[in-house]
């Protein structure tokens, strides 16, 4: 469950009170994670899997009546956003609307000569711990903004790397805007950290998600060219997808551009190392997205229709894990090991160690050796009914083919009337070390509140719940989620 997904009167779910409402709920349920999608800046087509940064948080999080107590904004000044639709996620909307008024907390703060808020931190001192990331993303922002959203691709070619762009002089004439998005990220930082602090005192885990491949219109790219394979104009030579598979039968083109991993394994993989500590600074763990792609990648040369002329390249394997291993002693990862995998990537998959992913919904194909049917399962796993790629379960069984629907009634012997719950329960008595419940299934919604329907650009993301319904969901449901828990050892 997504923060945005969170329901509120903010035009989108924020780390303000409601976030703490959601972990008393885990708590009251027996539940001891919660798993959220990447929390990074979003762009055009509001993916968090496409990211202006892989290390910023994503400002539409901020929970801005929480700064009213600091003189930053005021009631009244709230009124247009109080005004955004409360069921969905209007992005369009919330770009016109949150922006100026984050803008103009900013020069508030600046005009009460403000060192910090209470709770969030030195602001000065954040910009120094966080400036190795900071500094690009601000300026990249910023000439962003100068340049009305237009992708760095298409800047004045003094401006497409930041080495150059740091002699310009555009950048002091940008420094209040630079500072204002590092303020952003101070603001965004300081209320996570809070909420953090919440889920730990109430016994819960966060699990974080990080994809492996970064946006080309991101401060990452756009600072590091070196470490990605583009030409000398900075477009990519090739870029990422997946062969046809479940989603789709051309495959999928997904566009980022793929890792220079020859030139990161000479400086130590230390981008990655610093991602995946600023990843497990803000969580407890982290899913890692597409971990076969660190086996063997998709390669599909630049540029291209669709992904059907791509071929798998070998990644960086096990050196890239063994160093993780060595410089983050502490790190708790779960390797997102969904689609068409080969035995060679199962067995590198045991090799690390990791636990990989098995959805309830894939296993109904009228093979009893199905991998992800229960009684194949392996324990080293985290087990889900479906993802956020996936329909909710009720939406999935109400589209399934009939001998799909038959097989799942037959196998646990059910009508098939309370399927989310069927599957909800399906999954806590299976062998699975964790399982992991989408809550439109504990909401039991149909597929219109389906979070992401791979391969469409648009209209994804917006689903969020209603206060009446995690009320309702609490009051009808958390002892029994607490019981289940009890009675499989959960």
């Amino acid at each position: 469950m997504h923060p945005t997904s969170l329901p509120g009167n903010g035009g989108i779910g924020t780390l303000g009170r409601e976030s703490l409402r959601f972990i008393d709920f885990l708590q009251k349920a027996g539940i001891g994670y919660w798993q959220l999608l990447p929390l990074g800046p979003t762009g055009y087509g509001d993916s968090p899997y496409q990211s202006f940064s892989a290390f910023a948080g994503n400002p539409y999080l901020i929970d801005l009546e929480a700064l009213m107590e600091f003189g930053l904004l005021n009631y009244e000044l709230l009124d247009p956003i109080r005004a955004l639709p409360q069921e969905r996620v209007d992005f369009g909307a919330l770009y016109r609307t949150k922006w100026p008024l984050l803008r103009l907390a900013y020069r508030n703060f600046k005009e009460k000569k403000l060192a910090y808020l209470p709770n969030y931190g030195m602001f000065a001192e954040f910009c120094e711990t966080h400036s190795a990331w900071l500094e690009p993303y601000g300026y990249f922002m910023a000439l962003k903004q100068q340049f009305g959203g237009r992708s760095w691709t298409e800047w004045p070619l003094e401006l497409r790397r930041y080495e150059q762009a740091q002699k310009s002089p555009l950048k002091a004439e940008l420094s209040e805007s630079i500072e204002a998005y590092a303020f952003y990220q101070y603001l965004f930082f300081g209320q996570w950290k809070m909420v953090q602090a919440y889920a730990k005192k109430a016994g819960i885990q966060i699990i974080g998600d990080l994809p492996i491949f970064v946006s080309l219109d991101s401060a990452d790219v756009w600072a590091r060219a070196d470490l990605f394979e583009l030409d000398k104009t900075g477009m990519p030579i090739a870029v990422a997808g997946v062969p046809p598979d479940y989603f789709s039968a051309t495959g999928q083109l997904w566009g980022n551009p793929l890792f220079n991993w020859k030139a990161l394994k000479a400086e130590g993989y230390a981008w990655w190392i610093e991602r995946l500590r600023m990843a497990h600074s803000l969580c407890d763990v982290v899913r890692l997205d597409h971990f076969r792609g660190f086996y063997s990648y998709w390669r599909i040369p630049a540029p291209a229709e669709n992904a059907l002329g791509g071929k798998w390249v070998t990644g960086p394997g096990l050196d890239f894990f063994n160093s993780v291993r060595e410089k983050l002693l502490e790190s708790q990862i779960i390797a997102e090991d969904l689609g068409i995998i080969p035995p060679e990537v199962r067995e590198f998959l045991a090799r690390t160690g990791l636990p990989g992913m098995a959805i309830l919904q894939f296993a109904y194909d009228g093979d009893a050796d199905n991998l992800y049917l229960p009684h194949n399962l392996e324990k080293n796993t985290v087990l889900y009914p479906g993802t956020h790629d996936n329909n909710t379960t009720r939406g999935w069984y109400e589209t399934a083919n009939p001998a799909s629907q038959d097989q799942l009634r037959r196998y646990f012997r059910i009508s098939g009337n309370e399927v989310s719950w069927d599957l909800i329960r399906a999954a806590y008595a299976s062998v699975a070390r964790l399982v992991v419940i989408p809550m439109q299934d504990m909401l039991s919604l149909d597929g219109a509140a389906r979070m992401n329907t791979p391969g469409s650009a648009l209209g994804n993301w917006q689903w969020r719940y209603s206060r009446e319904a995690i009320d309702q969901l609490e009051a009808q449901s958390a002892g029994y989620l607490k019981e289940l828990a009890k009675l499989y050892g959960r």
